[in-house]
């Protein structure tokens, strides 16, 4: 018998007044495992998730969290959520927060662990406001986890850290999948998602769009994906010009040009010649390294939201 999922969603609906934020959308997260659900700017993943923590009621469909309605009050001591503004007092000093919270749970987490983990101490005497966003992000964590939860949400963990502490907050969310716990993950940090997600679901314009494991995404076309950076500003149209039509070809947000498609020993030669003819030096060229971003951005383009 299969074990039943720890967030269920079926037909979600959501509408704030004439505009539908979610339309029909489907999500299932486990036990033991971490689902990321990414989806940019708009798309109606906030909607979601707020659904299903309860801090929004749907306008249709069902959601099911650990099997209840997800403002059935039996789920405060059984959920975790961290969202990305913390929601915490900031007068408060950080550990007298954490110590506060903690109280509220019969049978809270190891405190000394979590803040040994999360370096807690380093600020505890510090009140909220004062924090920077990396230690925010911490302590928010923190109590996220101190009721040692069935089901977490984590809203961008790895905001604002600096690598140790994403170092330490990654190590601290896989080891909740190794405890059975189900994580679900909302992130724009596409790495971040790469490199911890089991499962991940992209929303678009309130529906799934897209959801698999990350190798399931990643191998889901047979398109290469290549990598160019060069010295000085590339000419797009140029290249553009110079490759086939069926090669897609656009500037990534750090300024690297992304092309996209089976791409030959004479587009490269061709490629290159277009670089030499504008005078631009290449930097760096990397062939057939596809990543979650490159899918991420296939599914939803690249236009601002």
């Amino acid at each position: 018998m299969s074990t039943p999922a720890a967030l269920e969603v079926v037909g979600l609906v959501k509408r704030y007044g004439d505009r539908t934020a979610v339309a029909g959308l489907d999500l299932t997260a486990q036990h033991g495992r971490i689902t990321a659900v990414l989806g940019p700017n708009g798309a109606g993943k906030t909607s979601t998730i707020e659904c299903c923590e309860g801090l929004r009621s749907p306008d249709g469909g069902t959601v099911r969290v650990l099997g209840l309605a997800p403002d059935d009050h039996r789920l405060r001591s059984r959920v975790g959520v961290m969202l990305q503004d913390g929601g915490l007092p900031t007068a408060a000093r950080a550990g007298r927060v954490l110590d506060h919270i903690a109280a509220m749970y019969t049978r809270p987490r190891d405190l000394r662990e979590l803040r040994d983990r999360l370096g807690l101490d380093a600020f505890a005497r510090t009140t909220v406001r004062r924090l920077s966003g990396g230690q925010r992000q911490r302590l928010a964590l923190a109590a996220a986890l101190v009721g040692d939860p069935e089901l977490v949400f984590l809203d961008e963990p790895g905001a604002g850290l600096d690598p140790q502490a994403r170092t330490a907050v990654w190590g601290l969310v896989r080891e909740l999948r190794e405890r059975g716990v189900a994580v679900v993950l909302t992130t724009h940090q596409m790495d971040e998602a790469q490199a911890l997600a089991d499962d991940v679901v992209v929303v678009d314009h309130g529906r799934v769009v897209a959801q698999g494991s990350v190798g399931e995404l990643l191998t889901a076309t047979d398109r290469s994906t290549t990598r160019l950076r060069t010295r000085e500003p590339a000419p797009l149209d140029a290249i553009r010009t110079a490759l086939r039509p069926d090669l897609r070809v656009e500037t990534g947000p750090d300024g690297a040009l992304t092309l996209t498609g089976d791409l030959t020993p004479d587009d490269v030669h061709r490629l290159t010649g277009a670089l030499a003819e504008a005078g631009v030096l290449l930097a760096d060229l990397t062939v057939g390294v596809r990543t979650l971003e490159d899918v991420f951005l296939e599914l939803t383009g690249t236009d601002l939201r």
